[in-house]
């Protein structure tokens, strides 16, 4: 597969930084990474300050210039690539405290494998699209699941986080999005009951036994849990089909 212009540019002004190393081969090489950097920033940067992003990315491009051997068979590229994306990722990680379910964290380390591969195989990085094709689900979705952890996850639109196919035994996207939801809402008790019988794959005894409670004491929990869990569930799909209707 041919590499995009940007990938060559930059290739072609660090080869030149390398012979003359001088201040203007040093801006082209900066000017040429300029889509590299607005890239990660722009993937992994989330609600961060756009201009602390930028600079990030910048500083760790000089020092992918300083520590790079063009001996090598990598890329600069794909060298340079993997240095801003960890600074970036270290930047926003430090300010990163916000709740992130765990379908989520699940979907941004497949994120992270996507761009990895695509930069090892084409020296260069992947579009939004061809990490949606990959991890199967919708080009809008990419964005949204890579705010979440940075700002509070009620300002991510869960509703445009969803599958572009959908597979036979396998739980969606949203869906599990809208469990995890649900889930949220229960009691204590109820959330306790619900994860060791369904997540944990114990029997109602042996949920009995390790909770202090009666089997039957468990059954009703159960019967009740997931009649909260289907009425909210519901609700929030209602609520996600006027919002989409609405657009």
């Amino acid at each position: 597969m041919e590499m995009s212009h940007r990938t060559q540019s930059l290739d072609v002004a660090v080869h030149n930084y390398y012979q003359h190393k001088d201040e203007d081969t040093l801006q082209e090489v900066v000017k040429s990474a300029a889509g590299l950097i607005h890239y990660f920033a722009r993937l992994y940067g989330g609600g961060y300050a756009k201009d602390d992003l930028l600079q990030t990315g910048n500083l760790a491009l000089m020092k992918a210039l300083i520590s790079y051997d063009p001996s090598r068979e990598t890329s600069f590229v794909t060298y340079a690539s993997h240095a801003i994306k960890g600074e970036v990722r270290h930047l926003v990680r430090k300010q990163a405290s916000y709740y992130r379910p765990g379908c989520i964290v699940e979907l941004q380390y497949k994120v992270d494998k996507v761009v990895e591969e695509y930069a090892k195989i084409h020296g260069d990085v992947p579009s939004t699209a061809h990490i949606a094709r990959e991890l199967n689900i919708k080009e809008e979705s990419v964005s949204e699941v890579m705010k979440a952890g940075i700002v509070s996850f009620d300002e991510i639109d869960t509703s445009k986080i969803h599958s572009s196919v959908y597979n036979t035994f396998r739980l969606p996207i949203e869906d599990k999005l809208t469990l995890n939801q649900a889930l949220k809402k229960l009691t204590d008790i109820q959330q306790k009951v619900i994860h060791l019988l369904f997540y944990r794959d114990m029997t109602q005894q042996q949920v009995a036994e390790k909770l202090g409670m009666t089997q039957k004491q468990v059954s009703r929990v159960k019967d009740r849990s997931i009649k909260n869990l289907r009425a909210d569930m519901l609700e929030e799909d209602l609520t996600n089909i006027k919002k989409n209707s609405g657009n």
